[in-house]
């Protein structure tokens, strides 16, 4: 059975094609379901910041691992994976075709390329979590790339738990960051990689307008919503771009424009990041987000794998 995935920088349309690729097939006699790879999307109640389609608006599609973290809860890539394939090789079970959606780098290679994490040491990760609250994420990343620059180049110095969970496995194995995804990954499954891309200028203005929107539409009233709920005990969730943000708006930290504005920038260096990464993988298909054609261009590369997948069988 096929693997599909959507690809691709914060606010290029992925969510759109996804979905408009999954009732091309089911239109097709080849019903298919998405699967969420925006770990910021698991986490119920952040749906603004997210931009998290309503269950209205994702076309009679069945949408999967949406909403099934409390924001305290803590979200990594090998917890992912371990959900993750299991319900593509149950859809695949069913004749469906999965089709990963979003753009959360380490959580797609974890299910699309085959490597195993390491696992953890409860005592060094306690040591680092202190030195963590010490001295600062920014002063850890400093140590992450003296230990490894590959993959402290890969982590914002802002993600102290991204960044404390690679020190932990280059201390455990004395090796570089072993999650990272290798110069030729191998395929956990054959899969379709399409990816969606425009001109920088264009992303960075679009990236703008996406997150004034995200305040217009109530994102601070969320966050206080979240905070209820315990979003200031969070590991993750509070640390996600735009929730920080919020946040320090509403204890007085920031104005709702610097707000705003390192949101703009936080967001718009988060999707260099991601360019960055998948620009890594040459398997990507990658089509122009502004082109009119380019639903069309999906499904062609889809029904073309679709035969070679069944070829192959």
């Amino acid at each position: 059975m096929a693997l599909l995935a959507v690809v691709g920088p914060t606010g290029t349309g992925k969510s759109d094609l996804g979905i408009a690729i999954a009732q091309h097939l089911a239109a097709t006699g080849h019903p298919a379901q998405i699967i969420n790879v925006d770990s910021m999307q698991f986490y119920r109640g952040m749906d603004i910041g997210t931009a998290k389609l309503a269950p209205e608006e994702r076309g009679g599609i069945v949408h999967h691992l949406f909403d099934y973290l409390d924001v305290t809860d803590e979200s990594t890539a090998a917890q992912y994976q371990e959900l993750a394939r299991p319900l593509i090789e149950a859809l695949q079970g069913r004749g469906i075709t999965p089709i990963l959606v979003g753009g959360s780098m380490l959580y797609i290679a974890a299910v699309l390329n085959d490597f195993e994490f390491p696992g953890t040491d409860p005592a060094l990760r306690a040591r680092l979590e202190a030195e963590l609250l010490e001295v600062g994420p920014v002063t850890m990343h400093g140590r992450l790339a003296r230990l490894d620059p590959v993959a402290a180049s890969r982590i914002i110095p802002q993600n102290g738990r991204r960044v404390v969970r690679a020190i932990e496995i280059v201390e455990m194995t004395g090796q570089p960051f072993a999650a990272a995804l290798p110069d030729e990954p191998v395929e956990w499954q054959p899969s379709l990689q399409i990816g969606l891309n425009g001109p920088r200028e264009d992303l960075v203005a679009r990236l703008e307008a996406r997150v004034h929107k995200m305040w217009r539409l109530g994102l601070v009233a969320e966050v206080e919503g979240l905070i209820e709920v315990g979003l200031r005990d969070a590991k993750t969730a509070k640390r996600a771009i735009g929730y920080a943000q919020a946040l320090a708006q509403l204890d007085g930290e920031v104005t709702e424009a610097e707000a705003i504005a390192d949101t703009v920038r936080l967001t718009q260096k988060y999707a260099r990041r991601q360019m960055s990464w998948f620009r890594r993988d040459k398997r990507i298909n990658w089509l122009d987000y502004r082109d009119e054609t380019k639903t069309t261009q999906a499904i062609a590369l889809v029904e073309e794998h679709l035969r070679a997948e069944s070829a192959r069988a």
